[in-house]
């Protein structure tokens, strides 16, 4: 599986609000473009999906943004990935013994390896929360830690 350009811009966004949000209301998207350097245009079609999938919430008007709709150890990297590139899936295969899956030598061996490996990605992202990424994002670098 490769993580697309769509999925890491939306984790990217979503991190960006969970390191920021809170303090001073909503987050606006030239805000998050900003810190991000993400694209607008291409931004504010991947917080409408995030919006869709109810991630973030929105604002309108003056004081407008973004804020997360959830608490960020709620929010798994799986949920982002799924709200923005549909379904984690190793690939269009489809399961073994489906379809006449196994009508080929070895199809049905290898399906049910990638079948498991698929499995597998799903549960690693799972795994992780937004909130795991902000911690390992405010880890101080070497030079941080040395100044203080």
């Amino acid at each position: 599986m490769k993580v697309s350009t769509r999925g890491d811009y939306a984790s990217r966004a979503l991190l960006s609000l969970a390191l920021h949000g809170g303090q001073d209301g909503p987050i606006t998207v030239r805000q998050i473009a900003d810190r991000t350097g993400l694209p607008q245009p291409y931004l504010e079609q991947i917080l409408l999906a995030l919006k869709g999938a109810g991630l973030v919430r929105s604002k309108r008007g003056v004081g407008g943004g973004y804020v997360l709709a959830r608490d960020p150890s709620l929010i798994t990297l799986a949920e982002i990935i799924r709200a923005v590139d549909g379904p984690i899936t190793l690939g269009d295969f489809v399961e073994p013994h489906a379809e006449g899956a196994c009508d080929h030598e070895g199809r049905c061996a290898l399906l049910t390896i990638w079948h498991r490996v698929g499995e597998e990605m799903r549960n690693l992202l799972e795994g992780f929360t937004l909130a795991d990424v902000v911690a390992k994002s405010e880890v101080p670098s070497p030079g941080q830690r040395d100044a203080g």
